[in-house]
């Protein structure tokens, strides 16, 4: 279905009310964000509907990188999301910090790539002090010698095993 044919149903939908057809505007609309991940009205008329549903994190999510934005839509979406880079995976922008439209858009997605960055680098930190320990290499290293003593074992046990067979 053509984009703007969609966008009108969806509206159509959205004036019904009833909680089935604003359902299906959100339906309608999360197929066109996913479609178009870069366009800003869309995502602005997605977290319309989720404000009609109640859902304020959603709506924090899809108003995020919005010009004008619901301060407490953006705190229940960063609480549902913990991490910057939850945020950022949840926001599905594709186009990069170059595809933004709006300079607001772009700061904002901007600082929240910078924080993604920051948390990732906190976790590999993290994960380099630990697997450098001497001590998780000789663990390793003694499982590892118990797993070619198992495989030696079970060897000698088969091929003794196999010449009694044929010998016997």
């Amino acid at each position: 279905m053509p984009l703007e044919l969609t966008l009108r149903k969806a509206a159509e939908e959205v004036e019904r009310g009833d909680l089935a057809s604003v359902l299906r505007a959100r339906q309608r609309l999360v197929g066109l964000v996913t479609s178009y991940p870069d366009r800003l009205d869309l995502r602005e008329r997605l977290a319309d509907v989720y404000r009609l549903l109640g859902d304020a994190a959603q709506a924090g999510r899809w108003s995020y990188l919005s010009e004008v934005r619901d301060e407490a839509e953006v705190a229940a979406f960063e609480r549902a999301y913990r991490t910057p880079l939850a945020r950022l995976e949840a926001m599905n922008w594709t186009s990069g910090e170059t595809g933004t439209p709006t300079a607001t858009a772009r700061d904002r997605l901007v600082a929240l790539q910078n924080a993604a960055n920051d948390q990732l680098r906190a976790e590999l930190s993290v994960a380099d002090d630990r697997d450098s320990s001497w001590r998780t290499n000789v663990l390793v290293l003694v499982g590892l010698v118990i797993v070619l003593l198992c495989f030696v074992v079970g060897a000698v046990t088969l091929v003794m095993w196999a010449y009694r067979w044929f010998a016997g």
